[in-house]
């Protein structure tokens, strides 16, 4: 059995997990594995992130840190709702959402990440404001000429028969 100080070395995860804005500017990592993964379909962040929803990394605040390009962190913070939202100034991508609520909390989008943050999105907050066009597990097809683009075939609808003695 191998000793504590070797057994590290047979981890398939490094200790801290590190993720980038998308220019590259602002760097930052979390320490494995993360507190928690969830999905978030509420109306607030769909309007700050511009998309159906958003994938957050949950991490305890001690367990987070700027590694780079603090200095180009911006942040919007909204008082009535008691969240703050940060930002990377040259590429506009959100760094962290951090709640009044959960002081010692992080979250992060999970994106950010090209590693296993060591859990799984498993959990969905504010499913009911999820938009009517979200996707949702529909079938998808290829698209001729496209490889790299799948669609949703439209719905059939049934065509009604009129009656044979209607007049």
């Amino acid at each position: 059995m191998p000793s504590k100080s070797t057994e590290k070395a047979y981890l398939s995860h490094p200790e801290w997990v590190k993720g980038s804005c998308g220019c590259g500017i602002v760097q930052f990592e979390i320490k494995y594995p993360a507190r928690w993964a969830y999905h978030d379909h509420s109306t607030a962040t769909r309007t700050v992130m511009g998309t159906a929803s958003v994938t957050y990394v949950g991490s305890w605040r001690k367990r987070f840190r700027l590694t780079g390009g603090e200095e180009a962190v911006t942040d919007y913070r909204d008082d009535e709702k008691g969240i703050t939202r940060r930002f990377c100034i040259e590429c506009g991508t959100p760094i962290a959402y951090e709640r009044d609520a959960s002081p010692h909390m992080i979250n992060t989008p999970r994106g950010l990440f090209s590693e296993s943050v060591g859990r799984e999105p498993r959990y969905h907050v504010r499913m009911g404001e999820m938009p009517d066009w979200a996707y949702t597990g529909e079938q998808v097809n290829p698209l001729k000429n496209y490889p790299t683009v799948l669609y949703e075939r439209p719905r059939k609808t049934k065509k009604r028969k009129a009656p044979d003695e209607m007049f």
